[in-house]
């Protein structure tokens, strides 16, 4: 069968606590569903809008939590509603993929699935598209997962790294060799410095057939059970089996399942522009900075003598700084957060972590 891009499907990861942007990302509202960057659209929006541009809309599915459920829904009000797969019980990235590939598999079988998180900054869209439809065609001939990897440009030790190994018949793409996530930042210096690592962007590229087989070895049968009881299922009692049946699942991300746990997995070389805009110190980086290197999103301030520093407030405060150098300010709600921005991420989520247990849940 001619594949074509009516057999091409997204997954778009949507169910995060957002954590390390704590206060600006809430429990409640995580950044993805946030205009971060005042630009009239959500991340999840700006998203879903990236690849509706390259895929028919009906085949892009949005994984998240039932408690933002309306939330994906308000945002994205053109996605059928059976788009939305809705975890009972959040269990990570892997089970909701693992799901979301068997839905899909039961419509084509020859499937190609892109899956990707819903907060990344992408600066070349068409740079972007001609990686994507690459790796497309690379994974609808061959039964292998792509990873998609970007050149590091600063040892960051709050991404994951991906380790080059020999290079296949595609120009570009490589087997991994390994995978280290989250080094710390003397190892992400030697990584960038050897050549030979490129950072994980999260975004994968498979078909659907070979992603269910891959796991198959990772996860326990619970899903692919459903098949045996009731091979001719209806939606409706899809979900009620997943409802009854998805606490089963481990707590896995998907980084885990596929580029640690598998062993055809490869690697492409891109070169798009990216940033995950997971943490306070990864914005500042990947966002142009007005004078003295200072980085304001979507915010009113006045500043003498500050640097270095990054600056998020509500839209009804006007924020005055004189001397200061290197801190993250972040308002919202009933939180302000001032430290130093260093690698920040695993600080802000201790903070969060404190708050919750100190002031309760109305404060995270």
């Amino acid at each position: 069968m001619e594949i074509t891009e009516k057999n091409n499907f997204c997954v778009i990861l949507a169910g995060g606590r957002g954590q390390r942007l704590w206060p600006a990302s809430r429990k409640e509202y995580p950044k993805q569903f946030m205009d971060f960057f005042g630009t009239g659209k959500t991340m999840l929006q700006t998203t879903f809008e990236r690849f509706a541009r390259i895929l028919p809309k009906e085949n892009i599915y949005i994984c998240t939590c039932k408690e933002y459920f309306q939330l994906v829904k308000d945002q994205l009000p053109e996605l059928p509603e059976k788009n939305i797969m809705q975890e009972p019980i959040h269990r990570n990235t892997a089970p909701s993929v693992a799901w979301a590939n068997m839905r899909i598999l039961r419509r084509d079988p020859d499937a190609n699935i892109i899956i990707t998180p819903s907060d990344q900054l992408v600066l070349n869209e068409q740079s972007f598209y001609h990686s994507i439809t690459v790796g497309l065609g690379y994974v609808a001939e061959n039964d292998v997962l792509l990873a998609m990897g970007v050149k590091p440009t600063r040892p960051e030790p709050g991404y994951g790294y991906i380790q080059l190994g020999d290079l296949s018949c595609k120009p570009e793409v490589y087997q991994v060799k390994s995978f280290t996530e989250k080094p710390e930042r003397d190892f992400a210096r030697m990584f960038m410095e050897s050549g030979e690592f490129y950072w994980n962007t999260g975004i994968f590229i498979s078909n659907a057939r070979h992603l269910i087989e891959t796991f198959k070895g990772v996860f326990p049968t619970v899903l692919r059970n459903l098949n045996v009881v009731n091979p001719n299922y209806t939606d409706e009692e899809e979900l009620a089996y997943v409802e009854a049946n998805y606490p089963r699942y481990p707590n896995l991300s998907l980084d885990y399942a596929i580029l640690e746990q598998s062993r055809d997995v490869f690697v492409m070389k891109c070169d798009f522009g990216w940033a995950d805009m997971g943490t306070w110190h990864a914005i500042y980086e990947a966002m142009s900075k007005v004078e003295n290197d200072n980085v304001v999103l979507d915010s009113h301030v006045e500043m003498e003598d500050c640097r270095n520093n990054i600056i998020k407030l509500p839209k009804d405060r006007l924020g005055v700084f004189s001397g200061l150098d290197g801190y993250i300010v972040v308002e919202q709600d009933n939180v302000l957060m001032i430290c130093k921005k260093g690698d920040s991420s695993s600080l802000v989520k201790k903070y969060a972590n404190e708050a919750q247990i100190k002031y309760g849940d109305e404060f995270v």
